[in-house]
């Protein structure tokens, strides 16, 4: 089941933390940076159902509706 209320046990230095990882980075370098990140969180969760709602709840909003993967 996803998490959907904060979770995190120092939000604020975590935001930095992501924040200061992509000083100095190009456009380029920092979306592959994220798509990297991303592949990492993906496998440390690992369940098919939970990360298709995670990816449901990011994509709502943005663009086009597509259909569902889960």
């Amino acid at each position: 089941m996803l998490e959907t209320k904060p979770n995190f046990s120092r939000p604020d230095e975590t935001y930095a933390m992501l924040i200061k990882t992509h000083e100095g980075l190009t456009d380029e370098e920092s979306q592959a940076l994220n798509a990297r990140l991303i592949l990492i969180l993906l496998n440390q969760v690992g369940d098919y159902e939970t990360i298709g709602q995670a990816l449901a709840l990011a994509r709502s909003g943005i663009g086009p509706e597509v259909g569902s993967a889960v």
